[in-house]
């Protein structure tokens, strides 16, 4: 093993977002001469990690690979790992992924009930929507978004770009901010820089921000502003739907020049919810306060006498649209959590299924 391994010094990454409470995990776990990293990339289950040796091609260790069908222990984009350098190679043999401080996840798309981690260690989530029609700004569709921002652990934030080519952007971020109470709202053009500035005030040394949203909403155009530069290809939005074509095609980490980092995502068409039943407090946190007031804990909102939530529909201070939304993700979420559950019942029969085998073959040995 390399001797300067030995000489690691952990500030060196605080630009990468290395923080105290990484270097206190990456400590407890005490695998011998590894140093930490942090996944640039991942495609196929190759991964390019930032370290103090500069960025190498990684794989994951045999024994974590084992492990992984169980506990989903892979890494994700953001992730900090423990690596081993291979001696003479720009390469690294992954052995753990460092406790997350927070993760952006959602379902796999299918029938499979799994959960996708899209990218981890993320302290803002800028949701990015269009201006500009079509299916960029439903308003359905960014409280899903909303939903997994908040459940993440990291801060939502919602972008509506493309404010050059809206007639009437000021109603449209209203009903935007209608369903988004306590969420930070800015209307932007990244092409023409509109209200950039504001945007910037999220980036500083070591913070890292996660762009999501639709194909065609501008995340690659807003990722450019910000780097100064062509670096993500853009791509024109169909004129049908407004759709745009995928130019982003992997999620991977990027550095700014003056300081934080950026994440970019593929556009999503498929937006599959993770999460705990009681997931929806910080996206429907309006209605999770009406409810609370009603007469009946397990008020359905539907007939019963002193529904609050009832109430503020019928007075105009709540769209029921919002409230079938509601209703909608809930039912969601406890249908995805009763599947969560059975999986892990199936898991654990089989295991001792076949420990139960391991055992009795054993006892059969003449």
């Amino acid at each position: 093993m390399n001797n300067n391994i030995n000489q690691f010094q952990p500030e060196n990454l605080e630009n990468f977002g290395w923080s105290p409470f990484f270097h206190e995990h990456f400590q407890k776990l005490n695998i011998p001469d590894t140093v930490p990293a942090r996944v640039v990339s991942e495609s196929k289950n190759s991964f390019q990690v930032y370290s103090e040796y500069g960025v190498l091609a990684a794989g994951i260790a045999g024994k974590m690979r084992h492990n992984n069908e169980a506990e989903n222990t892979y890494p994700a984009v953001g992730d900090w790992v423990a690596i081993k350098p291979l001696v003479g190679e720009k390469k690294a043999i992954i052995y753990a992924v460092l406790p997350r401080k927070s993760k952006f996840s959602r379902k796999t798309a299918g029938e499979r009930t799994a959960e996708q981690i899209v990218s981890a260690n993320v302290d803002t989530v800028f949701i990015v929507s269009g201006l500009d029609g079509g299916r960029n700004l439903k308003l359905r569709r960014i409280e899903r978004y909303l939903t997994l921002g908040w459940n993440s652990g990291a801060i939502p934030v919602l972008v509506l770009n493309k404010v050059d080519l809206c007639l009437d952007a000021e109603k449209l971020v209203q009903s935007v901010e209608d369903i988004a109470p306590g969420t930070a709202i800015h209307a932007v053009s990244a092409k023409e820089g509109t209200g950039m500035d504001a945007l910037k005030t999220y980036f500083s040394r070591g913070i890292t921000v996660a762009f999501l949203g639709s194909s065609g909403s501008g995340k690659s155009t807003l990722i450019n502003f910000m780097l100064g530069e062509e670096k993500q290809e853009t791509g024109e939005v169909r004129a049908d739907n407004r759709m745009g074509r995928h130019t982003t095609t992997m999620r991977e980490l990027i550095q700014l020049p003056s300081g934080g980092i950026m994440i970019d995502t593929p556009g999503m068409r498929e937006i599959q919810l993770w999460g705990e039943e009681d997931g929806l407090q910080g996206a429907f946190e309006d209605i999770e306060k009406l409810a609370g007031k009603c007469r009946f804990s397990d008020c359905t909102h539907n007939a019963e006498p002193g529904c609050t939530v009832r109430t503020a529909i019928e007075q105009g201070e709540l769209d029921l649209a919002r409230l079938e939304s509601y209703r909608k993700l809930q039912k969601e979420l406890n249908y995805l959590s009763a599947r969560e559950e059975q999986s892990t019942r199936l898991y654990e029969k089989q295991k001792w299924k076949k420990v139960a085998k391991w055992v009795k073959e054993i006892q059969n040995r003449p």
